[in-house]
């Protein structure tokens, strides 16, 4: 639903150092990150790929002697801090902070926001040693580091539809989303008990899945979620760098990972759900106006080449909706709905037939600004409904992503197909519009 990839080079380096680039990594921040955006209006975010075959393998080969030969050095001490812009090469300190936390050990760790400590949630001895680490007089929530809403699931596995938008859309990212107790179940049991008391708050599991290449890995490779440390600690103090971390904590953990100071430099939201919808609990990195989107129901629009048929569609029902809820037709949001489009064959950024911009300006409809859009994999999996003009477009979808079956539908309630008016002149073009009209009073009628 939306994108949190930065502008700058930072953490583009970094990743490619882990999938296999060798040249030194140097920080070079631009200092200009992307807004928070809706991933439907905007494009679709790129992973990151850590699946080398010999990912394991080559990271004990004599070429990373040097950094294992400084790492033992530093085992001496109490606390190892290594500087991953400083490493030959990054896969070695991930490889590191995996051994601690399977060994019981705490790991400091920036993450996009601030800094935190992480232990490992299946080890009991690690979470009471999280929850004794901070300084005297110091507290904060913690919360259960997932990889992504796939595994929230997992957790909470009553989630209610509101949570899979909200998780599936803001993941990974600068929120955390707190789930009433009683959706909450699954492998929360399996949790030492040591994890499941540091959990408990008053509005349910804490559920967190950072943006940040490192812990990801990291996270990766463990069997296990991690328990972190709550953003913000009770006296108001946050974590920027790694120095700012080990401050705040009694004593520090067997190794802290510096990556200099992270890339929002404030804590991120937190979002607690509950039976009247969702509210903000803690501002941070992304706005009340922003989730507000991100909680909306998305209904999306499908035909062939998204300028005859599926523009009339959008058009038509974001009016037809407005209507009915009685605000304007650029308000919708605020009542919880976004009306999109796309093609099954569509080029990016073609108009709207003339054709249909006169219809639809007959209608008070304005369609000069309507762009072309291909139907793509974020797309439908952030739609909450899928209308397709035919039973084709229908059996396209379906057969790619058979998992969607349940929310893609003809956009005819009575299962017929909306025939494609193009080269067929002005009447075709009615037809098809007055057909439209007639399903979407019905759908519109069916949401009622």
């Amino acid at each position: 639903m939306r994108s949190f990839r930065p502008t700058g080079r930072r953490d583009e380096r970094l990743s490619d150092r882990f999938c296999g680039g060798r040249k030194r990594l140097e920080r070079q921040d631009s200092g200009h990150y992307s807004r928070f955006r809706v991933l439907v209006l905007v494009g679709i975010p790129s992973g990151i790929d850590f699946s080398g075959p010999f990912w394991w393998a080559i990271s004990f080969g004599l070429r990373h002697v040097q950094l294992f030969s400084t790492l033992s050095e530093t085992r001496l001490t109490m606390s190892q801090v290594i500087d991953i812009r400083q490493a030959s090469d990054p896969r070695d300190v991930v490889h590191e902070a995996v051994r601690q936390l399977v060994a019981g050990e705490l790991v400091g760790l920036p993450t996009e926001t601030v800094y935190v400590v992480a232990a490992n949630a299946a080890h009991a001895n690690a979470v009471s040693k999280l929850t004794g680490s901070l300084a005297d007089g110091l507290s904060t929530e913690f919360c259960l580091a997932v990889k992504n809403a796939g595994e929230a699931l997992d957790y909470v596995p009553d989630m209610t539809p509101l949570g899979r938008r909200l998780s599936s859309r803001c993941w990974p990212g600068p929120v955390t989303i707190a789930f009433p107790e009683k959706n909450v179940g699954g492998l929360t049991r399996s949790l030492s008990d040591a994890a499941r008391k540091s959990l408990q708050s008053e509005s349910g599991l804490r559920l967190r899945a950072p943006e940040y290449p490192v812990l990801a890995e990291i996270q990766r490779l463990l069997p296990s979620p991690l328990v972190l440390t709550g953003e913000v600690f009770s006296d108001g103090r946050v974590a920027t760098t790694a120095e700012e971390l080990t401050s705040l904590l009694r004593e520090p953990p067997a190794l802290v990972i510096d990556d200099g100071k992270t890339r929002f430099s404030t804590p991120g939201t937190v979002i607690d759900l509950d039976d009247s919808g969702w509210h903000i609990s803690r501002p941070g990195v992304v706005q009340e106006a922003e989730i507000r989107q991100l909680t909306c129901e998305i209904h999306l629009f499908v035909c062939t080449g998204n300028t005859c048929r599926s523009p009339l569609a959008e058009g038509m029902f974001r009016k037809s909706l407005a209507e009915r809820l009685e605000c304007a037709e650029d308000k919708i949001a605020d009542h919880g709905h976004l009306v999109i489009s796309a093609g099954l064959a569509a080029s990016l950024g073609s108009p709207a037939s003339r054709e249909s911009i006169e219809l639809a300006r007959q209608q008070g409809i304005d369609l000069g600004q309507h762009e072309s859009q291909p139907l793509t994999e974020p797309l439908l999996e952030q739609a909450d409904h899928v209308y397709t003009m035919t039973r084709n477009h229908r059996d396209a979808i379906v057969h790619s992503r058979p998992d969607l079956a349940e929310h893609v539908e003809l956009l005819a309630r009575d299962g017929s197909d909306v025939p494609d008016p193009i080269g067929g002149g002005m009447r075709e073009y009615e037809r098809c519009q007055q057909a439209i009209d007639r399903h979407i009073r019905s759908i519109l009628d069916a949401m009622n």
